[in-house]
């Protein structure tokens, strides 16, 4: 190829790269200024509403982990999501009771006494414990089983819906030791703090803050090292890393025990916000709306993520509250559109929009 033809297809080739890292250095920034100015401009109310959508991007950022740069396609994140939320609840449902007492669900189900696997929940540093390690052991396990076998794709999608169906529906009909259908609900504090007190609902925004920026930056630190370099490999071509001496399913093993430790993360942070956890936040169809998350924002781009969790949840908890039934139909309509006309999310449609305003 001639020099003359290199030097025009050397602009065109570079281009979109160029863009995308202008966006990816110009919007998380623009996330965090206004993340940390909000607390001063919104109510209590509306700030604790932020700071679900905040744990939930934190999920949203493991998805991006798995499925946008190592291919696994989960549809089953709600059970992570309800492993992490379901452990601080059993705590926080036990803080409040009087000595001997078991909770009021328990006792309209017919129990006695309280469960022998509940009993340790007691202990705070045992329910945090619990909330990180119990996905994390579980989501090894069943993806160590699954692609030790070399299933991927499709195959693993279904079977993970599946794992997000049987739970659900285990939640549902143990009602007498996890509540039912209504879940676990009316917490009032956690480590001695009152959950209502506007200073804890402060302090707790702050926390999420936190933890979502370091799940950011941790997040960009591994994308970039030799185990995300891996991961891409993998997802692009399992044999060909074979070929080349590299087992896959480790790096796969290790990249969804990770994503699953922050769907945990999250689900005790929601847990912490809206004071309830329950079947219905955990089943199959929130486990896809996860995923509708990731698809709007951009399954490649990290603060594509974040930026779709927190629209798509602002716009349910609008839009559901005045048409209820009008949701499910604008979120399946949402997600052809994304489908057919922006594979890449919002944040391909930024990254085309900053390379038209460059001129290239």
């Amino acid at each position: 190829m001639s020099e003359a033809v290199l030097s025009e297809a050397l602009p065109q080739a570079t281009a979109p790269r160029d863009a995308m890292a202008v966006a990816q250095k110009i919007v998380p920034w623009a996330l965090l200024g206004l993340a940390i100015v909000a607390p001063w401009l919104l109510s209590t109310y509306d700030l604790n509403l932020l700071a679900r959508f905040m744990a939930m991007a934190i999920l949203a950022l493991g998805l991006v982990l798995i499925w946008g740069h190592g291919g696994i396609l989960s549809l089953g994140h709600g059970v992570f999501f309800g492993l992490g939320g379901y452990a601080l609840a059993m705590h926080m449902k036990l803080v409040d009771l009087p000595q001997g007492e078991i909770p009021d669900f328990m006792l309209w189900s017919g129990r006695e006494a309280l469960p022998w696997w509940w009993e340790p929940f007691a202990s705070p540093w045992f329910a945090v414990a619990a909330l990180l390690i119990v996905p994390a052991l579980l989501a090894g396990l069943f993806c160590w089983a699954v692609f030790h076998r070399r299933v991927g794709g499709t195959y693993f999608a279904l079977i993970s819906q599946a794992l997000a169906l049987a739970f659900a529906t285990l939640l549902i009909s143990r009602q007498d030791v996890t509540g039912g259908f209504n879940g676990l609900t009316q917490f009032s504090s956690l480590f001695g703090f009152g959950l209502t007190r506007p200073s804890v609902v402060f302090g707790l925004y702050w926390i999420t803050l936190a933890l979502l920026c370091l799940a950011f930056l941790g997040l960009k630190l591994l994308l970039g090292s030799r185990f995300g370099v891996l991961l891409r490999a993998t997802r692009d071509g399992e044999n060909r890393m074979r070929f080349l001496g590299y087992s896959p399913t480790p790096i796969k093993v290790a990249a969804f025990t990770l994503s699953a430790l922050l769907a945990a993360l999250a689900g005790a942070l929601f847990t912490l916000h809206a004071g309830v956890i329950s079947p219905a936040m955990v089943g199959v169809v929130p486990s896809i709306e996860m995923v509708i998350w990731v698809a709007v924002g951009g399954r490649y781009s990290l603060a594509g993520a974040i930026v779709g969790a927190l629209l798509i949840n602002i716009a349910r908890d609008r839009v559901s509250s005045a048409f209820p039934e009008l949701w499910l139909y604008l979120m399946g309509l949402l997600f052809i559109v994304v489908v057919t006309l922006m594979p890449r999310g919002l944040a391909g449609a930024t990254t085309a929009l900053i390379e038209k305003v460059r001129g290239r």
